[in-house]
């Protein structure tokens, strides 16, 4: 599985403290791995039709994602967990 990244994403991500990202590397390994991994707590966001998808890095900061076909993951945004809105 290959993960690509938005603009937007990339620029939440430098705005980020170090220590969160050095949090969100490691959970991004764990994606690699496995999807659903138990520690990302991945989960399908409302509405389920969007197909709008997130994993937590901590319990303030969460990636918001979707897929691009069956080998991509797409990045769109990371910041604090209510950075979805429908």
């Amino acid at each position: 599985m290959k993960i690509k990244e938005t603009n937007s994403f990339r620029k939440s991500y430098k705005a980020l403290p170090a220590v969160t990202q050095k949090k969100a590397k490691k959970q991004f390994e764990l994606l690699l791995v496995n999807l659903f991994h138990p520690s990302l707590h991945t989960e399908k966001l409302e509405p389920k039709h969007n197909n709008i998808w997130s994993f937590r890095i901590d319990k303030s900061y969460r990636v918001i994602f979707t897929f691009q076909g069956n080998e991509i993951i797409l990045l769109i945004n990371i910041g604090p967990h209510d950075i979805y809105k429908k």
